[in-house]
């Protein structure tokens, strides 16, 4: 379709000097209201959990795309076993009560950096420090978002026309197939599973499943779910209700 057909096509006219120049204040603004913070805990308080969970996640927003389940991939490795902050079932914990409302990239984020620092600040409250572990990382994560739009908004119309950029992101869309499918590998294996053995070949590392730990009942409700999707075609409110419901009663059976 051409751009001269849609909705975005139609806009007329070009940015001004004065909007070129108020929108790299506004994107200079955002850049030193996530930096900031971030210095201050790295020079301040060098090695605790703030400034790790400061560093990656501000990582996370600068080096992640594709959206909510692309980026949750990498959360869910490094919170798991890079830093240490969850459990396995803790993380599918912190999806499962994400997916319950919208959002559920900002939900499972804050869940993880609340767990971090309610167990690593080392603090006489530990709720106040997860309460802060949590703003600490939806600041961090979501501050930097306003600066690339900010920036990068005078030059958008001009990037669409690129060639080339269209290429890499058709590229980068692909890519983005294969992350998602990384952390559905992930979520099942600790799912199905109760035990994994960790697998490291220099700089590449895995997670495979312990056979004689398969969870059945973890089993039958995923093949179950997967008959209810792909074979019965029965809407996705549905399966996640009638799935919770299973669990409820498995949970009130004390299979559970």
């Amino acid at each position: 379709v051409d751009d001269a057909a849609t909705l975005l096509g139609e806009e007329r006219g070009n940015l001004t000097g004065a909007t070129h120049a108020g929108a790299f204040r506004a994107g200079l603004v955002a850049l030193l209201l996530w930096l900031l913070p971030v210095a201050a805990l790295v020079v301040l308080a060098p090695g605790s959990v703030f400034t790790d969970l400061a560093t990656y996640f501000s990582k996370l927003a600068v080096l992640t795309f594709g959206g909510a389940y692309a980026v949750l991939a990498w959360v869910a490795q490094a919170a798991v076993g890079t830093y240490g902050w969850l459990e396995p079932g803790e993380m599918l914990d912190g999806l499962g009560m994400a997916e319950t409302t919208p959002g559920p990239l900002i939900m499972v984020l804050q869940f993880v950096g609340f767990m971090g620092a309610f167990r690593e600040a080392g603090w006489a409250m530990p709720l106040v420090a997860g309460t802060l572990g949590g703003l600490l990382t939806t600041w961090v994560t979501f501050a930097p978002c306003f600066a690339w739009i900010f920036l990068g908004a005078p030059y958008m119309e001009r990037l669409r026309a690129n060639a080339a950029l269209a290429a890499a992101l058709t590229a980068v869309t692909a890519a983005v197939v294969g992350v998602i499918l990384n952390l559905s590998i992930w979520f099942a294996i600790h799912v199905v599973w109760q035990q994994v053995w960790r697998v490291d070949a220099g700089p590449v590392s895995m997670e495979l499943p312990v056979p004689g730990s398969v969870n059945w009942l973890a089993a039958v409700l995923s093949v179950l779910a997967l008959i209810a999707v792909f074979r019965l075609k029965l809407g996705m409110a549905t399966v996640l209700g009638g799935a919770a419901a299973i669990g409820v009663l498995l949970h009130l059976a004390g299979l559970i």
